[in-house]
């Protein structure tokens, strides 16, 4: 008998509400060390309430199910707790921060996770690397978090947070909204570079796009709250040439 080694990231039977709306209807998923999983789904499927929740956002109550990252159940911790054991989320709409520089917001973040400062020579010197890896001009560093930034400039600076922290689990939520093809690009080689076979990828996507470029091992396609079906990175491009009325069909004839 093959050992299947645990998941990094599993979430069993989740149910979340809103505001008291039910927007994630019994979700199960494990996602283990090397995968690269995509989330499909249509506009108000409940794919960033998924990842909201998965990161423990107070505005996401869980009504019933399970969350264990790296085999700890993390169902009642906070989004702070669960990013110092590993876990990340990239927003979809990252917020701006006036008056707190990119590099002052990039440190604090590395010392929250390690428990203590890295050197201003080390962080430099890292922090130099990773902007020449993803195509950031250094004056970037100086500059207010997301303040006046562009649609890409936010997915770069999100994928550099991303490559600075090394999480053993990240939640990718529409890393690819905005961007053209040159900042895709940048953006993709970035997280193919920060994971590696030791963590798990979650990316959030509309659009198959992305995911010529980071390369899914399983795809799952959300529909009201719910995984309707689940694939190979064939699903992906069948989803980009025949849309999701075709498995919205599908869903309905099997509950007729």
């Amino acid at each position: 008998m093959t050992n299947v080694p645990e998941a990094l990231l599993a979430c069993d039977d989740l149910h979340v509400e809103v505001g008291g709306k039910e927007v994630v209807r019994g979700v199960s998923l494990a996602i283990r060390a090397g995968d690269k999983q995509a989330l499909m789904g249509p506009n108000g499927s409940g794919k960033s309430s998924l990842a909201n929740a998965l990161m423990g956002h107070p505005n996401y109550k869980i009504t019933n199910g399970r969350i264990r990252l790296l085999g700890e159940d993390v169902t009642d911790l906070g989004a702070d707790e669960r990013a110092r054991r590993g876990l990340f989320l990239a927003f979809q709409y990252p917020v701006a921060i006036p008056g707190v520089s990119v590099a002052n917001f990039l440190r604090t973040a590395l010392k929250a996770k390690a428990g203590a400062d890295v050197p201003v020579r080390e962080f430099r010197k890292l922090l130099l690397q990773r902007f020449a890896a993803l195509g950031i001009d250094p004056s970037f560093a100086g500059r207010y978090v997301n303040d006046g930034f562009s649609g890409g400039e936010k997915k770069r600076l999100e994928i550099l947070q991303l490559s600075l922290l090394r999480p053993r689990v990240a939640l990718l939520d529409e890393t690819d909204s905005g961007l053209d093809i040159d900042a895709l690009k940048a953006v993709s080689e970035g997280i193919n570079a920060a994971c590696g076979a030791d963590t798990a990828v979650l990316l959030v996507t509309h659009y198959q796009r992305l995911l010529a470029y980071v390369r899914p091992d399983r795809v799952h396609v959300l529909m009201q709250g719910r995984i309707v079906r689940s694939g190979g990175p064939e699903l992906a491009l069948e989803l980009e040439d025949k849309g999701y009325d075709w498995i919205e069909k599908e869903v309905l004839e099997r509950r007729s």
